[in-house]
């Protein structure tokens, strides 16, 4: 056979399969724009019933992509509103601890008080209790001379009971007056925390 023929003929055969590979390629993508023309056929798009979630970013959208160092779902006015609920309960609880000690220590004067007025004799109680009464009634000089006539004592038995009471721990002041005569007068501490009447309560207790 002629050479030049056998060449032309071997061109045209490969013509022919390379026409037949493009009608197979033709057709398979007749099938893929026609799904339904192959039931077995899995579409390359798939329409969803559902709209995509948003996927949780690390950056917030409402401030244009500013990164957020804890991204939620809840809104802010919520974790604020918790943020007040916790500090007005810690408030309050330290509101309430702090009274509770105040109480616990007015409970521990009271107990002060009971114990140094229970050490008292009938006698020194009621020279207390004769100086914390001229105070009520607004007697600004009292002296070892006005107790001994309100109590039928001598003015030296005042004076070693006023001492009796000082060394007890019975807050009662001595002021000198221009040199000569001395007041007497109970700590405005003690008639704070208690007044007289708390007093012979806690002693007879």
């Amino acid at each position: 056979m002629d050479p030049i023929k056998e060449a032309f003929q071997k061109v045209k055969a490969e013509i022919l399969d390379l026409k037949k590979e493009i009608q197979e390629i033709k057709q398979e993508l007749q099938q893929t724009d026609n799904p339904t023309d192959n039931p077995t056929h899995i579409p390359t798009l798939i329409t969803l019933s559902e709209p995509l979630k948003q996927p949780n970013l690390a950056f917030s959208t409402r401030n244009r992509g500013v990164p957020t160092d804890n991204p939620t779902n809840k809104p802010t006015h919520q974790q604020t509103d918790k943020s007040n609920e916790n500090l007005s309960y810690q408030a309050n609880f330290d509101d309430f601890e702090q009274a509770r000690k105040i109480l616990d220590s007015l409970d521990n004067i009271k107990k002060e008080i009971r114990l140094k007025f229970k050490r008292l004799t009938p006698k020194e109680m009621l020279v207390f209790s004769t100086i914390y009464q001229l105070e009520e009634r607004n007697i600004e000089e009292i002296t070892h001379k006005i107790l001994a006539n309100i109590l039928n004592l001598s003015e030296s038995s005042i004076r070693e009971y006023i001492n009796k009471l000082t060394k007890k721990g019975i807050p009662i002041l001595k002021i000198r007056q221009n040199n000569r005569k001395i007041l007497l007068k109970i700590s405005q501490d003690l008639k704070k925390i208690a007044s007289l009447s708390t007093i012979i309560q806690l002693r007879e207790l």
